[in-house]
């Protein structure tokens, strides 16, 4: 037989304008390194998988074009009649479980890992006759805003209801941070949930990272933020640093200067000219490279946040709340800076800019090397 090749559903297009799609390219990296790895897909925001994707050796894509009509109708009711919620029918279509199944199933196929809840509800029936690994993005608490649901009583329950019937199924569960591990296990107590980290492209960072470590009080300074702003706690990060952190932070240092890059800024209006918004950007190496601090005032959500682990991969001093260092192994007054209310972070953010930090950034770096890269994943995945 073959050597072995694992599959890899996900049902948007490879791309890396998300955290969602940097754990997908990750994980992908981590996987090829192992042995060869089947990817099949749905082209829903682009049409080809990204230069990224298609350097990748061991990779082979599956570009599934689904169908509309009442085929599908047909397919989407009878999900939704089993309650499953609307959008993760929405991206199931008879073409895609056709695929996957065909794949699956043939004998020199390894592991089937579905990245998101639609390529999870399209293996759902195969799950019974072949073992299936959910590979998580994270797992919202009851009180978020869930971007597939929302957050009324009704959509909390069923979410609850289908993913403690997709981790039921699956024969492992992949889980971004320690944290989430624990509360999926309390929502099956006899499932297998495995901590597999959000990683970054470690030596490929290093590799174009020239920023010296500054050594020099700075009278202003660059501070940087980066997100998906179409996911709401992001969005509640960048309305308390932008409302209640940075006037703190203007009354020490006013020529202080924030950039924030990321999806989802299209509609948002900056109310102070300090404050530059760049949107969506291909390449973060340059704003990584002028910063003088990156900061992370997340307060909600769940999983771990790919900004701080790529921040410190870049030697820029990270000030953060104790809710985005969550789960990460992260030590503050270690790694990084922290702040839990605006006071705090305010005045973490103007140590930073004044100090520098080099003993900080090192200590990050090796972190970082250690536990969250590429290499470290794919030696976690072989174990």
């Amino acid at each position: 037989m073959s050597q072995l090749r694992d599959l890899y559903m996900t049902t948007s297009a490879p791309a890396l304008s998300t955290g969602r799609d940097m754990r997908t390219y990750t994980c992908i990296r981590a996987l090829a390194t192992l042995r060869p790895v089947d990817l099949v897909y749905v082209p829903h925001d682009a049409d080809e998988p990204s230069e990224a994707y298609l350097e990748i050796e061991n990779l082979e894509f599956h570009k599934v074009e689904p169908s509309r009509g009442a085929r599908r109708a047909a397919l989407y009711a009878s999900k939704r009649i089993r309650g499953i919620p609307a959008r993760c029918c929405r991206g199931t279509s008879p073409e895609l479980i056709a695929t996957g199944h065909e794949l699956a199933q043939r004998p020199d196929r390894g592991r089937v890992i579905v990245a998101d809840a639609n390529s999870a509800t399209a293996m759902m029936s195969l799950a019974r006759r072949r073992p299936i690994i959910y590979n998580a993005h994270n797992f919202e608490p009851d009180y978020v805003r869930s971007p597939i649901l929302g957050n009324h009583a009704l959509a909390r329950a069923t979410r609850r209801r289908y993913e403690r019937k997709v981790i039921s199924l699956a024969s492992e569960t992949w889980m971004v941070s320690q944290v989430d591990v624990e509360s999926a296990r309390k929502l099956v107590p006899t499932a297998t949930v495995r901590y597999v980290p959000n990683v970054v492209d470690v030596r490929a960072i290093l590799a174009e990272t020239t920023k010296p470590t500054p050594d020099h009080p700075a009278t202003g300074g660059s501070i940087l933020m980066v997100g998906d702003f179409t996911y709401t706690p992001n969005c509640s990060g960048r309305e308390l640093l932008v409302n209640s952190v940075l006037p703190l932070v203007w009354q020490s240092l006013p020529a202080a200067r924030l950039t924030i890059a990321g999806r989802g800024m299209d509609d948002w209006r900056a109310p102070d000219p300090r404050i530059e918004v760049l949107g969506f950007v291909d390449s973060l190496a340059g704003l990584y490279e002028q910063a003088d601090c990156v900061v992370v005032p997340i307060t909600e959500g769940a999983g771990s946040s790919f900004k701080f682990i790529e921040a410190l991969a870049y030697g820029v001093p990270v000030v953060a709340t104790p809710k985005a260092a969550r789960g990460l192994g992260v030590v503050a007054g270690v790694h990084y800076r922290e702040g839990d209310d605006p006071a705090t972070l305010a005045q973490a953010i103007v140590d930073v800019l004044r100090e520098g930090g080099a003993e900080m950034v090192a200590e990050g770096r090796r972190l970082v090397e250690r536990e969250y890269s590429i290499e470290a994943l794919a030696e976690r995945i072989a174990a």
